[in-house]
């Protein structure tokens, strides 16, 4: 081993290590992985830069824009009514599964999931099926498609990009569609046979109502003509009456100990936890009052009172915390900044975890789900974010017009201009992202909004990291330590074995960090065994890209594990049997499809 691989695998050691541990956000561990190749010469200054003008970083940021247009002008959502129209479970589950067929390969994966998760969920309920039996299979199905075509993912792109840096003449548009085909058939099969067996009945949460996904923290004050003012809440009986639960007092900015025993006065504020219509309930009941910011903390500034008419239109608005949000860490006055003036946060709802403090104090995770009081004109500027993502139904209808239609034929136009090789994928996407922009389809103020500037950032600076492991041995040396012991038993076991080990690591790390360490590791691989690496690269695109063990192992499965009210276990359960599917599926038909 020289100095030069162990600086390497040391410094894809650590990487590896803190992106499991998730002790650091996955951009800044990219940026790290970047100033230490750069800082022990293993890379030179403008190798340690190329990431970020590389093809696969631009084209990524303006399939972005291109989603974002989709999303704003309503054109999935009126594609989406389709689900309203189903009979059955299973007529229900297979429009949804040709739906995401029809975008998924075109569009991001979480804008899919975002849009489509308010809507299979009020569209299964009206069905008279359990939205926990749709919500997972809409995660995993919108992974299966996502890898029909190049532009799929970013996991496609970077397997791409790296691949052709090494060397490799790159894949096409539609390369992987075959395989991409079989793959999903047999996974749909799947999860309309024995995995709508293993998915539970109904979530953790219950899903009472469609609007309703599980308990809520939210603040109540006590006003001056409250019915419970000089009661204990022993004597209110709130928990028996109302199923809530008081979990701290405050008078002022005194926490009071034992609250159950403390007599109410004006002005206390409640921290409660219930269902939303059982705090709707005991608000009502008691007089009390929901426990709002004051305006100078908001980004609206001095609010101006509202007139009747104006409240006759607010409405409540379920939203949940992104992945890869910008609020992630920070307190939940970071989004209430960002919402418009005149609205208010009411309740959070984490999973696996009882908030006791003031709801300012709350540091937003990823899947927090929010209620949000605010006005029905309103709701669409929160779509045009992705910081959060609107869950419920009961949001303003989207516009429909030319604008729809146009978004629709401009993603048309960069598939077919770049499959039919006119021009590149990124040279196609940007010409198209400009087009909307200047026609509105994307509204400029937020256009920054559209990109997801972490993903760019973790693209652009591990890409590099794929040119260090090659250029410096450390690829051929994993492959002799770990695939090579099978060398002896063909290609065919080698494949098995990379699919495994790439299947493995994308459920534990980042999809795009496990993409960009083993495509020069399945390059190595090809040339131990004499084999065209073709076959391997393709192996390390579907297992990457395709995670469907945990609920953290792809961006789409923590989304729907949040909303759905998903126990860890139902994620093993259902995924471990499907990837298992996956590997079977690819170890036979890669070999067909790209000879070795």
């Amino acid at each position: 081993m020289t100095v030069q691989i162990a600086l390497v695998l040391t410094i894809a050691a650590v990487a590896t290590y803190l992106f499991i541990s998730e002790k650091l956000r996955m951009d800044i561990v990219a940026l790290l992985v970047l100033l230490a190749l750069a800082l022990t010469g293993l890379v030179t200054p403008s190798e340690a830069l190329s990431g970020f003008s590389n093809e696969a970083t631009i084209t990524v940021a303006a399939m972005f824009i291109l989603a974002a247009a989709i999303e704003n002008t309503g054109a999935l959502s009126a594609i989406a009514r389709l689900l309203g129209k189903s009979r059955s479970p299973t007529v229900f589950l297979l429009v949804l599964f040709g739906l995401l067929g029809l975008i998924a390969p075109f569009v991001s994966n979480t804008a899919v999931v975002a849009v489509f998760i308010p809507i299979v969920i009020s569209a299964s309920m009206h069905i008279g099926m359990s939205p926990t039996k749709a919500l997972i299979p809409l995660s995993y199905v919108s992974q299966m498609t996502g890898v029909w075509t190049l532009i799929g993912t970013s996991t496609n792109l970077i397997v791409n990009s790296v691949a052709k840096d090494l060397g490799h003449r790159g894949f096409t548009m539609f390369e992987f569609l075959p395989l991409g085909l079989i793959c999903w058939l047999a996974g749909c099969l799947y999860l309309l046979t024995l995995g709508r067996w293993l998915l539970p009945s109904q979530g953790q949460s219950d899903l009472p109502a469609a609007q309703e996904s599980g308990h809520y923290v939210t603040e109540l004050t006590v006003a001056e003509d409250s019915a419970c003012l000089d009661q204990t809440l022993e004597q209110a009986d709130i928990g028996r009456k109302y199923k809530a639960y008081v979990l701290q007092l405050w008078r002022g900015s005194e926490r009071m100990w034992a609250p159950k025993a403390q007599q109410l006065q004006q002005g206390d504020v409640l921290l409660v936890r219930g269902r939303w219509s059982q705090l709707e309930k005991l608000k009502e009941d008691l007089g009390l009052q929901y426990h709002r910011r004051p305006a100078a903390q908001r980004g609206g500034g001095q609010d101006k009172p509202q007139d009747e008419t104006e409240r006759e239109k607010e409405l409540m608005v379920e939203v949940m915390v992104a992945p890869n949000s910008p609020l992630l860490g920070r307190s939940i006055q970071a989004l209430d900044r960002r919402l418009p003036r005149h609205q208010a946060i009411l309740g959070i709802q984490r999973r696996g975890q009882i908030i006791r403090d003031h709801l300012d104090g709350v540091r937003l995770a990823v899947g927090d789900i929010l209620l949000v009081l605010m006005r029905e004109s309103d709701v669409g500027r929160l779509r045009s974010t992705n910081a959060i993502i609107v869950l419920s139904e009961r949001t303003a209808p989207l516009p429909r017009d030319w604008r729809a239609t146009f978004a629709l034929a401009v993603m048309a136009l960069v598939v077919v201009s770049a499959a039919l090789g006119w021009t590149s994928i990124a040279i196609s996407a940007l010409a198209g992202a400009v087009a909307l922009v200047l026609t509105r389809c994307v509204d400029v103020d937020n256009l920054y909004d559209a990109i997801d500037g972490r993903i760019l950032l973790l693209m652009a600076c591990l890409l590099p990291l794929g040119t260090a492991v090659s250029s410096s041995g450390a690829a051929q040396f994993i492959v002799d330590h770990t695939v090579g012991l099978a060398s002896g038993w063909g290609p065919h076991v080698v494949l098995a074995v990379l699919y495994l080990m790439a299947l493995v690591l994308g459920e534990l790390m980042s999809n795009a960090a496990a993409a960009v360490l083993l495509t020069p590791i399945a390059i190595s691989t090809a040339r131990l065994v004499d084999a065209d690496p073709t076959p391997f690269l393709i192996a390390v695109t579907f297992s990457a890209s395709t995670s469907f063990l945990t609920p953290v192992g792809y961006q789409t499965n923590t989304m729907v594990y949040s909303a759905g009210g998903y126990r860890f276990s139902d994620f093993v359960k259902v995924g471990g049997p499907l990837n298992l599917v996956f590997w079977l599926a690819g170890v036979v038909f890669i070999p067909v499809f790209w000879p070795f």
